[in-house]
């Protein structure tokens, strides 16, 4: 079989229908992967382009990262990191995007996007050449879509309902829709990696903050779990019932670097599946060993 055989081989046995692209970011002709160009759901992998605006204005000089922000409860959104707080809590707009990146933290992500400027986002993506990434709001927009499709007023409410929902309601909502959320192709997550990888998407101070956030990520059971201990894996997950996405960069020892984004759509919602999670680092694998020639 060759490669893009070997890959759908993969998610056929965690019983998924998944996109993925990888590149080598320093021979960006040399590419593996399926269905690269299909528009798909991105979620918390927006957070990428999000902590890139930031470092930017940092840079710049429009934002202090020192800058503290008082986080209240009507601010906490679901989710890990903030969400979890049972006070008020003051950190800064670095700490913010630290958080948003390392844990996911939707409340940090929603807070930072508020400063940041979320009309910023599209504008930043177009100047990139990312022409099919489409950015509509940010995590707090994407709660309250959520919230009135299944006709609830509230978080608790929500939780409470979403449960009971047969498949096709919830597969019919507008966050598993890429033309009614934030979206974009796997083709062009792998060159948002690439351009940051390479200091092409703002001054090298910017990208490099981005690529030490992700390497901080907590999450390892999708794309790091699939290569062997002495490569460097830094990532941003993305996660929604039945949907598991990741995108980050392997760098290898011996300087090999290469972008991944992989998109899993699993039939069963269950928000947990961890034979999907390994699944999606052992195709990772299985495209950058067929770049690298192994």
């Amino acid at each position: 079989m060759d490669v893009g055989e070997r890959i759908e081989a993969i998610f056929a046995d965690a019983g998924v229908t998944a996109s993925l692209h990888a590149v080598d970011l320093d021979a960006v002709d040399r590419e593996a992967g399926v269905r690269a160009d299909e528009q798909v759901v991105i979620a918390s992998i927006f957070k990428i382009l999000l902590v890139l605006e930031f470092a930017r204005q940092v840079e710049a000089g429009q934002l202090d990262p020192t800058e503290r922000v008082l986080v209240t409860a009507a601010d906490r959104l679901g989710g890990w990191g903030l969400a979890g707080c049972a006070d008020d809590a003051e950190v800064s707009l670095r700490d913010l995007a630290y958080f948003a990146m390392s844990v996911s933290d939707n409340t940090a992500a929603d807070l930072l996007l508020r400063r940041v400027g979320p009309d910023l986002l599209p504008m930043l993506a177009t100047e990139l050449g990312l022409t099919r990434t489409r950015v509509l709001g940010g995590p707090r927009e994407l709660v309250e879509l959520m919230l009135a499709d299944v006709g609830a007023r509230t978080e608790a409410e929500f939780a409470r309902i979403f449960p009971t929902l047969p498949a096709h309601r919830v597969r019919a909502m507008r966050v598993f829709d890429p033309e009614h959320t934030t979206s974009s192709t796997p083709r062009e997550i792998t060159r948002l990696l690439t351009l940051i990888w390479r200091d092409e998407a703002g001054p090298a101070a910017a990208c490099a903050m981005v690529r030490t956030w992700m390497a901080r990520q907590i999450f390892w059971t999708r794309l790091a779990a699939g290569f062997p201990p002495g490569v460097r894996v830094s990532g941003k997950t993305g996660t929604l019932p039945g949907l598991h996405l990741e995108a980050g960069v392997a760098e290898y020892p011996d300087g090999g670097r290469y972008a991944i984004a992989v998109f899993a759509r699993a039939d069963q919602l269950a928000p947990r599946r961890i034979d999907v999670d390994l699944a999606m680092g052992q195709a990772a694998r299985t495209a950058v060993e067929a770049l690298r020639g192994e």
